[in-house]
């Protein structure tokens, strides 16, 4: 073997990396118990915890934040919470942006509206501007966007530069949202949230694990972003009123203290209240900050103090509760960003209403322009703001009432800057200079951007999960695994004795090993569909060290030594191996590219699989052999047992001759689906047509035909329900209101089911205690989801086609290949559309169906390749041999191995099936269908195709010779 030494290094290298993550892991998850004793149930007493030690460094020099951005995250199918998509309203940013008066504008506008919220392949600036030349075909943008952004849109710029100026707008619009997002889920409070833009430029998605109150973050992500110029006190001019808080507090947290002792109906009062709000006061407001500038003689400026994170609260409380104190026009806001390196300490400032309604002074939507640069003196950063006429006037006004004192920027209740008014600013052109680092610039620069880009966001897409649910479907994720491994490890040892039985047992183990250590590298999320990935990979990977020790048998049988043999069954199988798991991996990432969430896991962690299993199997494998060859051990291996001779012989079979019956059969198949599609039709999932699934738990086994009943009065005739697992557990889905732009459209359907299922729900509860999740998918999301699930099926058929035209030379081989994959696909499809009424589970096509077809379609190739390798090989032994024959003995020759993987895989899912859960139950169904129908496609399509094709081009050949 050469190269022994290399791949020695490599393995120990990736054990060690897999090592050095996975260990982040299990740190994590040893604060996580402890936060859990702590808290004894209080989610928000753990969270408590788990933020006091965020910035603490307590391993191997990284600090508790850190550790949990490393380690493995469970999915919101495992652990509970919400997941959403939004999308932010371009609609409003053209607004903006734009001469509202036009008439054609605002009708293109609006078809845009109805087109994108319909769904489309293009974007929202594209769909505008075909809209706009359909119904002007002579009109300019330029006539419409120049007026307000004359500085970057001159009255003579063609469609062209204006659409790509307004591209540009939408994506800093949505980097403020992205932006605006992700500090409102830090402040809520959720423990390792996910948020990441999506391919479409104005969608986001946000994972927040944990969740227990949806509809507060509903209203929490809906809102749109609030920029605000205020004006400041200087911290000395309320250097009284300080000292009578500070005062004040002290005698309240004296009489707190007191209150265990004492009867007074007064402090019991207080103390009853300060309990509701789960606000502790222990000592005096002044002890509650690190640095108190309002106790230091000679502090300037609008910074009451600086005060640790975790006493924020407090501070809080006691600014409300004696607000009566102060100026009623004070204000007090906390800073965005912390100032240390630890981010514990946050600054708070205090603001000064302005006019009657002692509000900001000035708000942000007359910011027409804001860039971040580097100032002319040096390498400074500054940025660099421009308002509009009224803005300026205004600002010149204030500017020069405030000189000498800071003028602070608000976002969301938050200041992110308070700069010093110099001197009066005339022209509505300022620049904010500080200590800024490029980064700060640039968050400076979108937050000041937000102010004219009041682009709301609507939730497009929404996934609940209760955290029961998460529970269980952990369970019978670890459960259906163990019991995975288990039975690949007894079928391999009966296949080919206890020794390389073994030997691959190890090589799964490893390869479980890398695959979870380079998910923790790449700080994946483990899903349901992800474990389901996982083991799928593994049986997969037995398929590779089948391969292998076919081969050997068949070199045994050929009277070789076992050293030779293993030497030349390693060389010979390489090939095929190498073709399988490359078509699998094209295949993988296709799902990656297309799918979302848990699709995109399951992509991920089959990728990581299949390449990790090729290490496993050609390479680690074969150094334990020769390990223990170089020692004079395992020199009586045969690679055979009494198993394995009893069920399997040698073969001889005519394939080429029996696939006419076998065409036949299928040709009928075809028939009876195609039939089956106009009649009993596909029972099509919301990710295709739009919707939400209510998932409820009842105490008593129901009727799904009763619960319908009673639901589609009250859900206008929309509700389907199907039986979910145990017969006291249902999925509700409806398309009712998916429509509504109600902010409490999800409030009223929680409502409406409510009210259909009174008879159902356990005396004191509400209907709320039932639901276990919700998930709702929006029109325009259906739409992609349909469009990329065709795409991303047709580009999987060209890329297998394409490749095996790259690999054998030959278009006959090509086509056998998609014209079996095709007939797999189709199986697929058309045995759902018969079975989907009458099966025990849901059968819907939704993404998980087209993430079965392509994993289908990834698996059944394998069996394909391997008989054209075979082909090929002997082919290149006897090129004038007959075809036919060539053809039947190639698949003769690999039977073994086909019935042998194909057992693996189908006991694997097996076990996925029938105790993996019900998220991930039609999707091994679809599997099962395509791993019996792949095998049978291999045998009596893809290889009679192709030997016809070539027969045709070698009798051509022969005429053109005579």
């Amino acid at each position: 073997m050469q190269n022994k030494g290399f791949i020695k290094v490599f393995a120990v290298i990736l054990t060690l990396i897999c090592l050095f993550y996975l260990s982040f892991t299990l740190v994590g998850r040893q604060y996580d118990k402890k936060a859990e004793a702590y808290a004894k149930g209080d989610l928000e007493l753990k969270n408590q915890y788990l933020d006091s030690l965020s910035t603490e460094k307590v391993y191997l020099g990284y600090t508790l934040k850190q550790i949990r951005e490393k380690e493995i995250g469970l999915g919101l199918d495992l652990k509970g919470g919400m997941n959403v998509i939004v999308e932010m309203d371009v609609a409003q940013v053209l607004r903006a942006l734009a001469n509202t008066d036009d008439p054609q504008f605002n009708q293109a506008l609006q078809e845009t509206i109805v087109q994108n919220r319909k769904g489309s392949s293009s974007d929202f600036v594209t769909l505008f501007r075909q809209n706009y030349e359909r119904i002007n075909p002579n009109g300019k943008l330029a006539n419409i966007f120049s007026i307000t952004m004359s500085d970057r849109v001159a009255p003579t710029a063609t469609n062209d530069q204006v659409v790509a100026v307004l591209r540009q707008e939408v994506k800093s619009a949505a980097d403020n949202s992205f932006n605006v997002l992700r500090t409102r889920i830090d402040r809520f409070g959720v423990v390792a949230p996910n948020i990441q833009r999506l391919d479409q430029a104005e969608r986001i998605l946000i994972e927040m694990p944990g969740i227990t109150e949806p509809e507060r973050v509903r209203n929490l992500l809906q809102g749109s972003a609030n920029l605000e110029f205020w004006k400041t006190y200087n911290v000395n001019e309320l250097g009284s009123f300080f000292n009578e808080i500070n005062t004040r507090s002290a005698e309240y947290a004296q009489a707190l203290r007191g209150a265990a002792t004492t009867t007074d109906s007064t402090v019991v009062a207080e103390t009853t209240e300060a309990e509701e709000r789960k606000t502790v006061i222990e000592k005096s407001f002044i002890e509650y900050f690190a640095q108190p500038y309002f106790a230091m003689s000679g502090a300037t400026g609008p910074i009451v103090g600086t005060a640790a994170k975790n006493d924020t609260a407090a501070v809080n409380f006691l600014l409300q509760r004696y607000k009566d104190l102060f100026p009623a026009d004070v204000r007090f806001k906390w800073g965005f960003k912390p100032i240390d390196q630890r981010e514990t300490y946050f600054e708070l400032y205090a603001l000064k209403g302005d006019g009657t309604r002692r509000g900001p002074a000035l708000e942000g939507d007359v910011v027409t322009n804001a860039k971040a640069d580097q100032s002319q003196q040096g390498s400074a950063w500054e940025v660099n703001m421009t308002m509009n006429s009224a803005g300026a006037s205004r600002w010149a006004t204030i500017t020069g009432a405030e000189k000498g004192k800071c003028i602070a920027i608000v976002l969301d209740g938050y200041v992110y800057s308070a700069p010093v008014v110099k001197d009066r600013i005339e022209g509505g052109r300022s620049s904010i200079s500080g200590r800024f680092s490029a980064e700060e610039a640039g968050d400076l620069e979108n937050v000041l951007k937000s102010g004219k880009m009041k682009a709301g966001v609507r939730i497009v897409q929404e996934d609940v999960v209760g955290p029961s649910l998460g529970k269980e479907a952990i369970h019978d994720g670890f459960v259906s695994f163990v019991i995975a491994l288990i039975v690949l490890f007894i079928f391999t040892c009966l296949l080919y004795g206890f020794i390389p039985g073994m030997v691959i047992n190890g090589a799964l183990l490893v390869n479980f090993f890398f695959t979870l250590g380079i998910l923790a590298a790449f700080q994946a999320v483990l899903t349901l569909p992800g474990i389901a990935g996982m083991i799928l990979s593994l049986a997969m990977a037995v398929d590779a060290n089948v391969l292998i020790n076919e081969r050997i048998k068949e070199e045994l049988a050929n009277g070789k030594s076992l050293r030779k043999a293993l030497e030349d069954g390693y060389k010979n199988a390489f090939s095929a191996i190498l073709d399988s798991n490359l078509t699998t991996i094209i295949t993988g990432i296709i799902l990656a590219i297309f799918g979302t969430g848990p699709i995109k896991g399951f992509a991920v962690t089959l990728i990581i699989g299949i390449a990790v299993s090729f290490l496993t199997a050609v390479f680690l494998t074969r150094l334990i052999y020769e390990y223990q060859f170089d020692r004079n051990r395992w020199q009586k291996l045969t690679f055979n047992t009494a198993f394995s001779k009893a069920i399997f012989n040698v073969y001889n079979f005519d394939f080429i001759h029996n696939s006419k019956k076998v065409l036949l059969g299928v040709a009928i198949f075809v028939v009876v689906s195609i039939i089956s599609l106009f009649t009993l039709k596909l029972n099509s999932g919301i990710d295709f047509t739009g919707g939400r699934n209510y998932i409820v738990r009842f105490d008593q086994p129901v009727k799904t035909g009763d619960i319908e009943e009673v639901l589609q009065p009250v859900l206008g005739g929309s509700a389907q329900v199907i039986t979910i697992g145990s017969s006291n557990q249902v999925r509700i889905s409806t398309n009712y209101m998916i429509d509504s732009e109600s902010a409490t459209v999800e409030e009223d359907l929680v409502s409406l089911l409510g009210q259909g299922l009174k008879e159902y729900i356990t005396p004191g509860n509400s209907i709320s205690d039932h639901i276990l999740s919700s998930q709702k998918v929006g029109p325009s999301v259906a739409e992609d989801t349909m469009k990329n699930a065709f795409l991303a099926l047709t580009i999987a058929l060209i890329c297998m086609g394409i490749y095996i035209f790259a690999r054998f030379r030959n278009w006959a081989f090509s086509v056998g290949t998609v014209a079996a994959l095709a007939v797999d696909t189709f199986a697929v499809i058309g045995l759902y559309s018969l079975l989907w009424k009458v099966m025990p589970f849901s059968m819907e096509i939704d993404q998980t169906f087209v993430a079965a077809i392509l994993t289908i379609v990834g698996y059944s190739i394998n069996d394909k390749v391997v008989v054209f390798d075979r082909f090929r090989e002997v082919h290149q032994l006897y090129p004038k041999r007959e075809l036919r024959a060539i053809f039947n003995d190639s698949m003769n020759a690999v039977l073994a191995r086909t019935i042998n993987t194909g057992l693996s895989t189908i006991l694997v899912i097996f076990c996925i099936l029938f105790l993996g859960g019900d998220a991930v139950r039609s999707f091994v169904f679809a599997m099962l269908i395509g791993v019996v129908v792949g095998t049978v496609t291999s045998l009596f399509v893809a290889s009679p195709v192709a030997y016809s094709i070539m027969k045709r081009q070698r009798e051509k050949q022969a005429e053109l010779k005579r």
